[in-house]
C-alpha cells in the first residue's frame, strides 16, 4: 500500500518545509538539475505537489496521494494517481525519469526502478535524490524517526544500497551530485552542489538505461 496518509493530513506542513528551509530546497533544486538533459520530455514519479517539477520543467508527474495531485495540477503538472511499482504508462517513451525522496517511501525499490527503466527509453537517464540514510541528516532523520509525521513509516537507503538496485535493473554510466552539508535550517542562499557522494546529506544519482 502505498504510504499517502501523511501527505493526505499534513499537506500544508509538507508546504511549509519547503519555505522554511527555501535555501536548502534551491540547493536541491540545482543538484537535481545538473542531472537533467536539455530539450528532454521527462516524467517524475512521485510528484508530491509539484515543488521539484514545476521550477525543473517537468509537466507529466505521477502521484497517489490526492491532495498532493491536487496542488501539483495548480503548478501546471499534469498528473496521474499510480504508484511506482506499477506504472500506467508506455515502455520506452521518456528520455529521463525523476525520483526526490520518493525512494523511502515505495514498499518495493528494485520493482519501482525496473519500472522507470520501463518506460525510459534506450539511452535515457533515471534520477534519484535522496538523504542519504549514512549523512549527517539521515542519522538525525532516523534517530527522530517516530517523531516525524512523515519520516515515521520511511525506510532510508544509503546511495550505495540505491546504486546496487540501479545496477541490477540495467543502468551504468553513473552520476553523482551532493548538497546540504550542514542542517537544512542552517543552509546558506550560497550553498555549494558537489560532483560525488559522501559530504552532503541530499545525494542525485543519475545513471543510463543500457537496455533496449
Amino acid at each position: 500500500m502505498p504510504r499517502i496518509e501523511p501527505f493526505e493530513k499534513y499537506y500544508d506542513q509538507y508546504e511549509d518545509w519547503f519555505v522554511k528551509n527555501k535555501f536548502a530546497f534551491k540547493a536541491e533544486i540545482e543538484a537535481v538539475r545538473k542531472h537533467i538533459p536539455e530539450h528532454s520530455r521527462g516524467i517524475e514519479i512521485g510528484v508530491g505537489s509539484g515543488l521539484f517539477a514545476e521550477p525543473l520543467g517537468i509537466h507529466i508527474g505521477l502521484e497517489p496521494s490526492r491532495e498532493m495531485r491536487t496542488i501539483a495540477v495548480k503548478r501546471g503538472v499534469d498528473v496521474v494517481e499510480g504508484i511506482a511499482e506499477h506504472l500506467p504508462f508506455m515502455d520506452d517513451f521518456y528520455d529521463f525519469a525523476l525520483m526526490v525522496t520518493t525512494i523511502c517511501f515505495v514498499d518495493d525499490v528494485q520493482q519501482s526502478i525496473n519500472e522507470a527503466r520501463r518506460i525510459i527509453k534506450a539511452g535515457a537517464k533515471l534520477i534519484i535524490g535522496l538523504i542519504d540514510k549514512n549523512s549527517p541528516v539521515g542519522k538525525i532523520y532516523r534517530k527522530h524517526q517516530q517523531e516525524s509525521v512523515f519520516y515515521k513509516d520511511a525506510s532510508f537507503y544509503s546511495t550505495d544500497e540505491i546504486v546496487g538496485y540501479m545496477k541490477k535493473a540495467g543502468f551504468q554510466n553513473f552520476y553523482f551530485t551532493q548538497t546540504i552539508f550542514t542542517s537544512p535550517d542552517k543552509v546558506g542562499e550560497a550553498e555549494q552542489i558537489k560532483e560525488g557522494f559522501g559530504e552532503g546529506s541530499f545525494v542525485v544519482i543519475s545513471a543510463v538505461n543500457k537496455n533496449g
